[in-house]
């Protein structure tokens, strides 16, 4: 067994077991407030008021039978504690002490606690101090059964942790963002111990809980219990991302059947469709968003579908390669004023989602029934390719839009959109200076010199040299919207098959 040598009165007046004790009076202005720096190194317990503590240092005496606050015997009790080097008096009762015991109190620096039951705060003093290896073992011991008992998956477990271990806890993801747990997390200042959930990753989620030092079998106690739950927490986790990847790859197939057959999908097709409450039959709008690579579209799925809610978007989010295909679906065919409603809620998404990751989104046509549906989200792809091109516009590009841009994406997908590019760009070929690849830069940096040069490794004044010798070959004029798109399409397309 460990004895734990002093346990600060402050931490232990915030131990759970201590939550009915108050601070009745004593050396601070603060009647109810704790000097810093005291500390309790034993317990003893004595009858009444008529005790007489000899040479006690540090001990907090605890007096069982409630007297009166009147009884002059009180105030003879508090300066013999004094006397005996005693850190505090704990009595019976939350009763108010009269306004001599108090400033008999603030002048011999002694603290003065009350307590409904004394006797039981004196116990859990005690085991605090003299039995630590105890209270750390019924704390694992408890926990262990909370992590089989509990129910309602990770959220479930961390609240019932909390309720357990009687505080606050947490899991953070790597960020320190609160996954489950009290918002808005730990608040600045408060002790807290962590426990990593997912070590093998570089900034893994953790296990959190609010211990106050000062009780160091409590701190114990609780960071071993953290490495118990830590466990449980983890397995769970792994369940709940196993069944997110099951019910994504249920989703992934469905869209690639039903855009692959359109409107001859079969009835088992549409069976399935209607279980995952997909309404084919309807008028649709397609929605593309591409991501980086480096993003999990499995786990990011949630903040898509909290930016759609926030922009009150009502549309069905479908993982697809790296990104994700949408659709919102209406049942009869919607007006200008509802398809407008539809475009705004679409690219407040679209800004909603930039911040919080890089995202290009495309958004197609309006369509009807099956094969409409793969014709707009087809739409959508090519628009999202491009709106990864256009940071002026927020990486958004809406088809009905575009104008010429929507002929030219229509183009891209024909077998003369290439030769047509290379025939449109054959002046470039051969010309000193990588034309061609300096004229593809630029119109991805927006027009940027400084960009450009930073992409290609150059000065600016060669930059602006060779875009200057492009345009004049090439007898365009990077100012006009529709030239400049063609341009910076055909480019792309011939650096891509080269």
């Amino acid at each position: 067994m460990t004895d734990t040598g002093a346990v600060s009165l402050r931490a232990l007046l915030g131990h759970p077991d201590w939550a009915a004790v108050i601070v009745l009076g004593g050396p601070e202005a603060d009647p109810g407030a704790v000097r810093e720096g005291v500390t309790v190194r034993e317990v003893r317990t004595v009858a009444d008021l008529r005790a007489d503590p000899l040479d006690a240092p540090g001990a907090l005496l605890a007096v069982a039978l409630a007297a009166d606050r009147e009884d002059w015997h009180l105030d003879a009790l508090l300066r013999r504690a004094a006397a005996a080097g005693a850190s505090a008096v704990l009595l019976p009762g939350d009763q108010p002490l009269r306004v001599a015991s108090l400033l008999l109190a603030r002048r011999v620096g002694l603290t003065v606690l009350g307590a409904p039951d004394p006797l039981a705060a004196a116990l859990a003093a005690t085991r605090l101090l003299r039995e630590p290896d105890q209270v750390v073992a019924e704390l694992v011991t408890r926990t262990a059964a909370a992590c089989a008992g509990a129910t309602g998956g990770v959220d479930g477990l961390v609240a019932e942790l909390s309720r357990v271990w009687r505080r606050p806890v947490w899991l953070l993801d790597g960020s320190g963002d609160v996954v489950a747990g009290p918002e808005p997390g730990p608040p600045d200042g408060e002790a807290v111990l962590a426990q990593p959930v997912d070590a093998q990753r570089p900034r893994p989620s953790t296990l959190a809980a609010a211990v106050p030092g000062g009780v160091p079998a409590e701190t114990a106690a609780v960071r071993a219990a953290l490495g118990v739950a830590a466990g449980a927490v983890r397995q769970r986790m792994a369940e709940k991302r196993l069944a997110v990847e099951r019910d994504a790859r249920l989703r992934t197939s469905l869209l690639a059947e039903l855009v692959q057959t359109g409107a001859e999908a079969d009835s088992r097709t549409r069976r399935r469709a209607l279980d995952a409450g997909w309404q084919l039959e309807g008028w649709h709008i397609g929605i593309r968003i591409d991501v980086p690579g480096s993003i999990d579209p499995v786990t990011a799925r949630p903040e898509v579908l909290r930016a759609f809610a926030a922009a009150h978007l009502r549309a069905v989010v479908v993982e697809q390669g790296s990104g994700w295909g949408a659709w919102s679906t209406f049942p009869a065919e919607p007006g200008p004023a509802e398809l407008q409603r539809h475009a705004t809620a679409t690219r407040r998404a679209q800004w909603l989602l930039r911040s919080s990751m890089p995202s290009a989104m495309g958004v197609g046509r309006l369509y009807h029934g099956a094969a409409g549906l793969a014709r707009t989200l087809g739409e959508a792809g090519d628009a999202a390719h491009l709106a990864a091109t256009r940071s002026a516009g927020g990486h958004f590009v809406h088809v009905d839009r575009l104008g010429l841009g929507r002929l030219l994406l229509a183009w891209t997908r024909t077998d003369t959109f290439l030769p047509a590019a290379r025939s449109m760009l054959e002046p470039l070929r051969d010309q000193p200076g990588d034309l061609l690849r300096t004229l593809t830069a630029y119109l991805d940096a927006e027009s940027s010199l400084t960009e450009t040069a930073a992409v290609l490794g150059v000065h600016r004044n060669t930059v602006a040299a060779r875009v200057a010798r492009a345009q004049e070959l090439l007898g365009v004029e990077l100012t006009d919207p529709d030239e400049r798109l063609a341009l910076h399409l055909a480019c792309r397309s011939v650096l891509f098959h080269s």
